[in-house]
């Protein structure tokens, strides 16, 4: 299984760091990811690494990491026997690369923190507000910790910033349809035409 116990997902994964460094030019500051199982902080982590060991880096960015506050492991130092969190893709009370992912904050001076589920699903909505980039739940949490770590000062002004969302709405899209107090969000409802569609969208003038 390519799951992540598996060496060869975490070899083919650290390819998306020389992806971020040819992008970038360097690697950036801060690289940002949500952490259930923690493979991609470990393959991120090994990417830059190779990167910066065959001069295409000059520096290995923080790595900060985060975990929903009921299923925190890391976070917490122990193993969680009963994760609990909407966000299903990092529910893990037991992350298979628990010691690499240890190894890769000591290193790079990172960081594991937690977020509430309410944090999530604030953050998923803005996302699609602001970028229009429908996430899952597991993926938002990245431009939650962002927040969180820009509300504590650790991202100075000017710092380049990677996150990654590592999922598409749809795999947890029921959480699309409530808000972050658990009430329910009724979608809204249009004719079936261009003109009404793009007047409830303001892309009409005066509308």
């Amino acid at each position: 299984l390519v799951n992540s116990v598996n060496n060869d997902r975490i070899e083919g994964q650290k390819t998306a760091a020389y992806e971020v460094v040819e992008v970038l030019g360097d690697a950036p500051d801060f690289h940002i990811l949500p952490v259930g199982n923690a493979g991609n902080y470990t393959a991120y982590f090994r990417g830059y690494s190779e990167e910066l060991a065959r001069g295409a880096t000059t520096k290995l960015p923080r790595m900060f990491g985060f975990q929903a506050s009921g299923s925190a492991p890391i976070v917490l130092g122990h193993v969680v026997k009963n994760p609990e969190t909407l966000a299903s893709a990092i529910r893990i009370g037991n992350p298979a690369s628990w010691q690499f992912a240890i190894e890769a904050r000591e290193v790079t001076n990172g960081y594991f923190g937690s977020i509430t589920d309410e944090g999530i699903l604030a953050a998923q909505r803005i996302l699609s507000a602001e970028v229009g980039i429908f996430v899952e739940p597991a993926s938002a949490i990245s431009v939650a910790g962002l927040l969180e770590r820009a509300d504590a000062g650790e991202i100075p002004k000017g710092a380049t910033v990677v996150l990654t969302v590592t999922g598409h709405g749809l795999k947890d899209p029921q959480w699309a349809l409530k808000r972050p107090d658990g009430s329910e969000v009724s979608p809204t409802s249009v004719p079936v035409n261009v003109e009404s569609i793009a007047e409830v969208l303001n892309l009409v003038k005066g509308a």
